[in-house]
């Protein structure tokens, strides 16, 4: 049975929907960033990304913030 959307429950439930969706794309993006990380991780095994960007290095950083970003693209067109 369909609510009137106008009415105080049919408003509650789009927000319920609305909650839901953000909290699933917000693990969605968290699972995914993860595993990217990782697999990176996994594919360039000859450099400690981690150390050289504690020393400061931009370069790998910048490396990292991009796989991050478009990771969250992807999620966000998936979602």
């Amino acid at each position: 049975m369909l609510q009137d959307p106008n009415s105080l429950m049919g408003i509650l439930t789009q927000y319920g929907r609305a909650v839901g969706w953000s909290v699933t794309a917000a693990v969605g993006f968290a699972f995914g960033v993860g595993i990217a990380l990782k697999v990176f991780d996994w594919l360039s095994s000859d450099i400690d990304e981690w150390e050289e960007i504690k020393k400061g290095n931009m370069g790998v950083a910048l490396i990292f913030v991009s796989l991050i970003v478009m990771v969250g693209l992807l999620v966000y067109k998936v979602i």
